[in-house]
Protein backbone atom coordinates (compact mmCIF):
# COMPACT_ATOMS: atom_id res chain seq x y z
CA UNK A 1 0.00 0.00 0.00
CA UNK A 2 1.32 3.44 -0.93
CA UNK A 3 2.22 6.00 1.70
CA UNK A 4 -0.25 8.82 2.13
CA UNK A 5 -1.20 11.71 4.35
CA UNK A 6 -4.60 13.05 5.34
CA UNK A 7 -5.60 16.55 6.29
CA UNK A 8 -8.56 17.47 8.44
CA UNK A 9 -10.15 19.92 10.81
CA UNK A 10 -11.67 19.44 14.23
CA UNK A 11 -15.45 19.69 14.22
CA UNK A 12 -15.35 22.93 16.19
CA UNK A 13 -13.06 24.47 13.53
CA UNK A 14 -10.20 25.38 15.87
CA UNK A 15 -7.66 22.61 15.11
CA UNK A 16 -5.92 21.89 11.80
CA UNK A 17 -4.65 18.35 11.63
CA UNK A 18 -2.48 16.20 9.38
CA UNK A 19 -1.30 12.62 9.81
CA UNK A 20 0.90 10.44 7.64
CA UNK A 21 1.98 6.86 7.08
CA UNK A 22 5.51 7.26 5.71
CA UNK A 23 6.71 3.66 6.07
CA UNK A 24 7.62 3.04 2.41
CA UNK A 25 9.17 6.49 2.08
CA UNK A 26 11.44 5.98 5.07
CA UNK A 27 12.36 2.48 3.88
CA UNK A 28 13.42 3.94 0.53
CA UNK A 29 15.47 6.69 2.14
CA UNK A 30 17.18 4.26 4.50
CA UNK A 31 17.93 1.89 1.61
CA UNK A 32 19.45 4.61 -0.56
CA UNK A 33 21.71 5.98 2.17
CA UNK A 34 22.40 2.63 3.87
CA UNK A 35 21.69 4.03 7.31
CA UNK A 36 22.29 2.17 10.56
CA UNK A 37 19.33 1.91 12.99
CA UNK A 38 19.88 5.18 14.88
CA UNK A 39 20.44 7.11 11.66
CA UNK A 40 17.36 5.44 10.13
CA UNK A 41 15.20 6.57 13.04
CA UNK A 42 16.46 10.16 12.95
CA UNK A 43 16.40 10.44 9.14
CA UNK A 44 12.96 8.82 8.98
CA UNK A 45 11.49 11.27 11.48
CA UNK A 46 12.92 14.19 9.51
CA UNK A 47 11.54 12.86 6.21
CA UNK A 48 8.12 12.38 7.83
CA UNK A 49 8.06 15.91 9.27
CA UNK A 50 9.26 17.45 6.00
CA UNK A 51 6.52 15.70 4.03
CA UNK A 52 3.76 17.05 6.27
CA UNK A 53 5.27 20.55 6.37
CA UNK A 54 5.78 20.65 2.61
CA UNK A 55 2.20 19.62 1.98
CA UNK A 56 1.03 22.51 4.16
CA UNK A 57 2.43 25.13 1.77
CA UNK A 58 0.01 24.74 -1.14
CA UNK A 59 2.22 26.76 -3.49
CA UNK A 60 2.64 25.40 -7.02
CA UNK A 61 6.30 24.64 -7.83
CA UNK A 62 7.35 25.67 -4.32
CA UNK A 63 9.43 23.59 -1.93
CA UNK A 64 10.24 23.28 1.75
CA UNK A 65 13.67 22.39 3.08
CA UNK A 66 14.21 21.10 6.61
CA UNK A 67 17.80 21.27 7.92
CA UNK A 68 18.81 19.83 11.27
CA UNK A 69 22.30 20.37 12.67
CA UNK A 70 22.58 19.23 16.27
CA UNK A 71 26.23 18.44 16.78
CA UNK A 72 25.52 14.73 17.26
CA UNK A 73 27.21 11.83 15.48
CA UNK A 74 24.79 11.94 12.53
CA UNK A 75 25.98 15.42 11.59
CA UNK A 76 23.50 17.28 9.38
CA UNK A 77 20.14 16.03 8.12
CA UNK A 78 18.62 17.72 5.07
CA UNK A 79 15.15 16.91 3.72
CA UNK A 80 13.33 18.62 0.85
CA UNK A 81 9.60 18.34 0.17
CA UNK A 82 7.53 19.44 -2.80
CA UNK A 83 4.05 20.99 -2.33
CA UNK A 84 2.41 17.55 -2.53
CA UNK A 85 4.53 16.06 0.24
CA UNK A 86 6.89 13.97 -1.88
CA UNK A 87 10.20 14.13 -0.10
CA UNK A 88 13.90 13.38 -0.50
CA UNK A 89 16.91 13.89 1.72
CA UNK A 90 20.34 12.87 2.94
CA UNK A 91 22.33 12.54 6.13
CA UNK A 92 25.97 13.55 6.55
CA UNK A 93 26.92 10.40 8.49
CA UNK A 94 24.66 7.38 7.84
CA UNK A 95 26.77 4.91 9.87
CA UNK A 96 25.87 6.00 13.38
CA UNK A 97 26.78 3.69 16.31
CA UNK A 98 23.93 2.04 18.19
CA UNK A 99 22.79 4.19 21.13
CA UNK A 100 19.73 3.20 23.17
CA UNK A 101 17.80 4.98 25.91
CA UNK A 102 17.01 1.52 27.22
CA UNK A 103 16.98 -1.92 25.57
CA UNK A 104 14.85 -1.76 22.44
CA UNK A 105 14.49 2.05 22.40
CA UNK A 106 16.80 3.97 20.05
CA UNK A 107 18.09 7.28 21.38
CA UNK A 108 17.36 9.69 18.54
CA UNK A 109 18.16 12.74 20.67
CA UNK A 110 21.69 11.52 21.32
CA UNK A 111 22.08 10.72 17.61
CA UNK A 112 21.03 14.20 16.48
CA UNK A 113 22.39 16.20 19.42
CA UNK A 114 21.03 19.40 20.93
CA UNK A 115 23.89 21.81 20.26
CA UNK A 116 22.56 23.35 17.08
CA UNK A 117 19.54 24.46 15.12
CA UNK A 118 16.51 23.39 13.13
CA UNK A 119 16.11 25.56 10.03
CA UNK A 120 13.15 25.73 7.67
CA UNK A 121 13.53 27.25 4.20
CA UNK A 122 10.28 27.85 2.37
CA UNK A 123 10.50 28.58 -1.36
CA UNK A 124 7.15 30.22 -2.02
CA UNK A 125 8.08 31.27 -5.58
CA UNK A 126 8.69 34.84 -4.43
CA UNK A 127 11.82 36.97 -4.79
CA UNK A 128 13.44 35.58 -1.64
CA UNK A 129 12.71 32.34 0.28
CA UNK A 130 11.43 32.51 3.83
CA UNK A 131 14.01 31.23 6.33
CA UNK A 132 13.24 30.47 9.97
CA UNK A 133 15.61 28.92 12.48
CA UNK A 134 15.34 27.87 16.13
CA UNK A 135 17.69 26.21 18.57
CA UNK A 136 17.11 22.51 19.07
CA UNK A 137 15.12 21.53 22.14
CA UNK A 138 15.74 17.81 22.45
CA UNK A 139 17.07 16.48 19.14
CA UNK A 140 14.05 14.15 19.03
CA UNK A 141 12.84 16.19 16.01
CA UNK A 142 9.11 16.12 16.90
CA UNK A 143 9.73 18.41 19.90
CA UNK A 144 11.98 20.58 17.75
CA UNK A 145 9.37 20.99 15.00
CA UNK A 146 6.86 21.94 17.70
CA UNK A 147 9.29 24.57 19.00
CA UNK A 148 9.91 25.88 15.49
CA UNK A 149 6.23 26.59 14.86
CA UNK A 150 5.77 28.16 18.29
CA UNK A 151 8.83 30.42 18.08
CA UNK A 152 9.27 31.17 14.38
CA UNK A 153 5.67 31.16 13.14
CA UNK A 154 3.84 31.85 16.43
CA UNK A 155 1.53 28.88 15.89
CA UNK A 156 0.75 26.56 18.83
CA UNK A 157 1.58 23.11 17.47
CA UNK A 158 1.86 19.50 18.55
CA UNK A 159 4.06 17.27 16.40
CA UNK A 160 4.63 13.56 17.01
CA UNK A 161 6.89 11.41 14.85
CA UNK A 162 7.85 7.76 15.00
CA UNK A 163 10.05 5.25 13.19
CA UNK A 164 10.14 1.66 14.40
CA UNK A 165 13.28 -0.16 13.30
CA UNK A 166 12.90 -3.96 13.34
CA UNK A 167 15.43 -6.48 14.65
CA UNK A 168 16.78 -7.02 11.14
CA UNK A 169 17.42 -3.25 10.88
CA UNK A 170 14.56 -2.75 8.41
CA UNK A 171 11.86 -0.12 8.87
CA UNK A 172 8.77 -1.78 10.33
CA UNK A 173 6.52 1.31 10.49
CA UNK A 174 6.94 5.07 10.24
CA UNK A 175 4.59 8.02 10.44
CA UNK A 176 3.43 10.96 12.48
CA UNK A 177 0.91 13.73 13.00
CA UNK A 178 0.92 17.50 13.27
CA UNK A 179 -1.82 19.49 15.00
CA UNK A 180 -2.14 23.28 15.01
CA UNK A 181 -4.45 25.53 17.00
CA UNK A 182 -6.15 28.33 15.12
CA UNK A 183 -6.58 31.82 16.65
CA UNK A 184 -9.33 32.06 19.22
CA UNK A 185 -9.26 28.40 20.24
CA UNK A 186 -11.03 28.14 23.65
CA UNK A 187 -9.50 26.42 26.67
CA UNK A 188 -12.04 23.62 26.30
CA UNK A 189 -10.62 22.76 22.87
CA UNK A 190 -7.06 22.84 24.18
CA UNK A 191 -7.96 20.60 27.11
CA UNK A 192 -9.71 18.03 24.91
CA UNK A 193 -6.81 18.00 22.48
CA UNK A 194 -4.26 17.45 25.24
CA UNK A 195 -6.38 14.61 26.62
CA UNK A 196 -6.67 13.03 23.18
CA UNK A 197 -2.92 13.19 22.60
CA UNK A 198 -2.23 11.63 25.97
CA UNK A 199 -4.73 8.82 25.42
CA UNK A 200 -3.47 8.07 21.91
CA UNK A 201 0.09 7.38 23.02
CA UNK A 202 3.09 6.81 20.76
CA UNK A 203 2.77 7.01 16.98
CA UNK A 204 4.75 3.81 16.37
CA UNK A 205 2.48 1.84 18.70
CA UNK A 206 -0.60 3.02 16.80
CA UNK A 207 0.94 2.20 13.42
CA UNK A 208 2.12 -1.19 14.64
CA UNK A 209 -1.45 -1.96 15.67
CA UNK A 210 -2.53 -1.27 12.09
CA UNK A 211 -4.05 2.18 12.60
CA UNK A 212 -4.30 4.33 9.48
CA UNK A 213 -3.59 8.08 9.37
CA UNK A 214 -7.36 8.62 9.59
CA UNK A 215 -7.50 6.41 12.70
CA UNK A 216 -4.58 8.29 14.26
CA UNK A 217 -6.28 11.67 13.83
CA UNK A 218 -9.46 10.17 15.23
CA UNK A 219 -7.51 9.05 18.29
CA UNK A 220 -5.62 12.28 18.95
CA UNK A 221 -8.57 14.59 18.28
CA UNK A 222 -10.71 12.43 20.52
CA UNK A 223 -13.85 14.16 21.75
CA UNK A 224 -13.27 17.08 19.37
CA UNK A 225 -14.13 14.92 16.38
CA UNK A 226 -12.48 15.27 12.98
CA UNK A 227 -13.66 16.15 9.48
CA UNK A 228 -11.35 14.87 6.75
CA UNK A 229 -10.68 17.27 3.91
CA UNK A 230 -7.92 15.76 1.78
CA UNK A 231 -6.01 12.52 1.18
CA UNK A 232 -2.75 12.59 -0.76
CA UNK A 233 -0.36 9.83 -1.79
CA UNK A 234 3.31 10.66 -1.17
CA UNK A 235 6.64 8.95 -1.79
CA UNK A 236 10.39 9.34 -1.66
CA UNK A 237 10.90 11.26 -4.89
CA UNK A 238 14.03 12.85 -6.33
CA UNK A 239 13.96 15.41 -9.14
CA UNK A 240 17.51 14.92 -10.36
CA UNK A 241 18.16 14.57 -14.10
CA UNK A 242 21.11 14.40 -16.47
CA UNK A 243 20.24 17.91 -17.64
CA UNK A 244 20.50 19.30 -14.11
CA UNK A 245 23.75 17.44 -13.43
CA UNK A 246 25.21 18.74 -16.69
CA UNK A 247 24.30 22.27 -15.66
CA UNK A 248 26.08 21.79 -12.36
CA UNK A 249 29.18 20.47 -14.10
CA UNK A 250 29.21 23.39 -16.53
CA UNK A 251 29.19 25.75 -13.53
CA UNK A 252 32.57 24.30 -12.50
CA UNK A 253 34.16 26.22 -15.35
CA UNK A 254 36.35 25.29 -18.33
CA UNK A 255 39.57 24.87 -16.35
CA UNK A 256 38.24 22.21 -13.97
CA UNK A 257 36.28 20.46 -16.71
CA UNK A 258 39.43 20.31 -18.86
CA UNK A 259 41.34 18.67 -16.00
CA UNK A 260 38.56 16.05 -15.67
CA UNK A 261 38.58 15.41 -19.43
CA UNK A 262 42.36 15.06 -19.63
CA UNK A 263 42.29 12.23 -17.08
CA UNK A 264 40.77 10.19 -19.89
CA UNK A 265 38.38 8.30 -17.63
CA UNK A 266 34.61 8.10 -17.32
CA UNK A 267 33.56 10.62 -14.68
CA UNK A 268 30.69 9.43 -12.42
CA UNK A 269 28.38 11.87 -10.65
CA UNK A 270 26.11 10.45 -7.95
CA UNK A 271 23.02 12.33 -6.80
CA UNK A 272 23.27 13.10 -3.08
CA UNK A 273 19.53 12.53 -2.63
CA UNK A 274 19.11 9.22 -4.47
CA UNK A 275 21.13 6.32 -5.81
CA UNK A 276 21.24 7.48 -9.43
CA UNK A 277 24.72 7.71 -10.97
CA UNK A 278 25.28 9.81 -14.10
CA UNK A 279 28.39 8.84 -16.08
CA UNK A 280 30.27 11.28 -18.31
CA UNK A 281 32.85 10.10 -20.83
CA UNK A 282 35.76 12.37 -21.82
CA UNK A 283 33.78 13.18 -24.98
CA UNK A 284 30.75 14.14 -22.87
CA UNK A 285 32.98 16.46 -20.83
CA UNK A 286 34.33 17.99 -24.05
CA UNK A 287 30.77 18.81 -25.09
CA UNK A 288 30.17 20.51 -21.71
CA UNK A 289 33.37 22.54 -22.14
CA UNK A 290 32.07 23.81 -25.47
CA UNK A 291 28.86 24.89 -23.72
CA UNK A 292 30.64 26.49 -20.76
Amino acid sequence: MSDYLVRGMSMDGFVKAVAIDSTQTVRRGASIHKTTPNATAAFGRALTAASMMGNMQKVDNGSMTLQIKGGGPIGSIVCVSDPVGNVRGYVYEPNVPLVEKYPGKLDVGATVGTDGTLTVIRDLQMKEPYVGSVELVSGEIGDDVTAYFAQSEQTPTACALGVLVDRDCSVKVAGGYLLQLLPGAPEETIDKLEQGIQRAGAVTAMLEQGLTPEDILGQVCGDLGIVFMEKTEISYKCYCSRERVSGALISLGKKELTEIMEEGKTFPVECQFCDTVYEYTPEDIRTLIEKA
